[in-house]
C-alpha cells in the first residue's frame, strides 16, 4: 500500500502543478498584452513629441496683440 499511496501523492502533485503552470502561462499573456499596449502608448507619444519639436517655435502674442471680444 505505500508504494500505491506514493504513486497517488505523486500523481496528484503532477496535476496540481499542470494547473499552476496553466494558471501563470494566462497571466503571463495577459502581462504581455499590457506591456504590449504600454509599448504602443509611448511610441505614440514619442511621434507626439517628435513631431511638436520638429515644428518652428512661432512667437506668442503679446498682450498687446491679443483681440478682446465683447
Amino acid at each position: 500500500m505505500a508504494v500505491t499511496d506514493k504513486m497517488w501523492d505523486a500523481l496528484t502533485t503532477v496535476i496540481k502543478m499542470n494547473d499552476k503552470v496553466e494558471r501563470m502561462a494566462g497571466a503571463m499573456k495577459t502581462q504581455q498584452e499590457k506591456i504590449e499596449n504600454l509599448t504602443e502608448r509611448v511610441i505614440r507619444l514619442e511621434t507626439a513629441l517628435e513631431i511638436a519639436l520638429s515644428r518652428p517655435v512661432t512667437a506668442r502674442p503679446s498682450v498687446n496683440q491679443l483681440e478682446l471680444k465683447d
